[in-house]
């Protein structure tokens, strides 16, 4: 089990940012922040977890924690992958249809997109919960769901695009990658740019380029904007870690060093990868985390609620803005992890 280690998560984080100053560790105590009351565990329950892409490291995170959450409470957990594409997502609920399931998590992909499934899903009365759904975060989200669990977007947006400010003294030369496929991508990077714009610093470029083909198209998107740009762009801003999977041999074919610029600064959600190459100083600044395996929990105890008719909760978690000398103190672990006590708080509302 990697290490849980608390980092403090700064909501005031615009002070820490535009200072440059390194993410500082809360003590082990400190306590978590989310519901302390609800329904007890449903019994013998059987749920699939329906993944946009789980080569995608925060999917990927949120993923392993439904599955320790499900452990816990007692319930079969199913997952199917959506493999990145909008045909593989439709064939996944097609098969989540099929298994009858006594809930459904919809984890990393714009619910809109399936809107002729969610309607099967609301008529056969199938409780959903999601993460990353959409842009409505916390409870009654579009399309029938009933909680959609993230950090707030526009923050962790805002923490990205202040990071950069402060890193550049005040004249970042930026480039956003987004993916139009997704309306909260969208919403994201409209909110660094005007960020970023607002601080005084320039866009040069705000790319469009799919998430699922950032194996493909990151390498000569970069080779490409090192030319067009040079030492302008001293930032490359995106919103989320997989674009900077595979930026560096870019980089590093350019002859730019793993510290040079443009440095990587993701908005969310804190990778595995992401924290290895921050941690070593290879191609990532700073990542803005979630605490993905919190929010796996927190979306078996949503769908659990929806499962017996109460409430959501409404509770959304904090991002952490996560540097070198963050991801240094962390040790072994490549997993922002509150050591906060919400696998116990969790565990007590379910009467397990």
């Amino acid at each position: 089990m990697l290490k849980r280690t608390f980092l403090k998560s700064l909501l005031a984080g615009s002070i820490l940012a535009s200072t440059g100053l390194s993410l500082a560790f809360a003590d082990d105590h400190a306590k978590f922040d989310g519901p302390t009351s609800g329904p007890k565990a449903a019994a013998d329950k059987t749920i699939v977890v329906l993944a946009g892409d789980l080569k995608n490291g925060g999917i990927l995170g949120v993923t392993n924690g439904v599955e320790e959450a499900a452990a816990k409470i007692g319930w079969t957990v199913r997952v199917l992958d959506g493999a990145g594409s909008v045909q593989g997502r439709t064939a996944a609920f097609g098969q989540a249809m099929a298994l009858k399931p006594d809930g459904l998590i919809i984890n990393g992909f714009d619910a809109v997109e399936q809107q002729a499934a969610l309607e099967q899903v609301q008529t056969a009365k199938i409780p959903m919960v999601a993460w990353h759904s959409g842009p409505k975060i916390g409870c009654d989200a579009p399309g029938g769901i009933f909680a959609n669990v993230s950090t707030d977007a526009m923050t962790v947006s805002e923490r990205a695009a202040e990071w950069a400010v402060g890193d550049a003294g005040g004249k970042p030369g930026v480039v956003i990658f987004t993916d139009s496929t997704y309306q909260i991508a969208i919403d994201k990077a409209d909110r660094i740019k005007q960020k970023i714009e607002e601080m005084g610093g320039t866009v040069l470029e705000y790319v469009d380029t799919p998430i699922a083909d950032t194996s493909n198209r990151m390498g000569p998107l970069t080779t490409n904007l090192l030319q067009k740009y040079g030492a302008k762009w001293t930032h490359a801003l995106a919103i989320n870690d997989i674009y900077f999977d595979f930026m560096g041999p870019a980089l590093a074919a350019a002859g730019i060093q793993g510290d040079g610029s443009p440095k990587a600064v993701a908005a969310g959600d804190g990778s595995e990868s992401s924290f290895q190459r921050i941690r070593t100083g290879q191609y990532q600044s700073i990542t803005v985390a979630e605490p993905l395996n919190l929010q796996g929990w927190q979306l078996v105890d949503e769908l659990n609620r929806a499962i017996q008719g109460e409430a959501c909760s409404g509770y959304v978690t904090a991002p952490a803005v996560v540097d070198q000398a963050g991801a240094k103190g962390m040790g072994d672990s490549n997993q922002f992890d509150p050591d906060n006590g919400y696998r116990e708080a969790y565990a007590k509302i379910w009467g397990k």
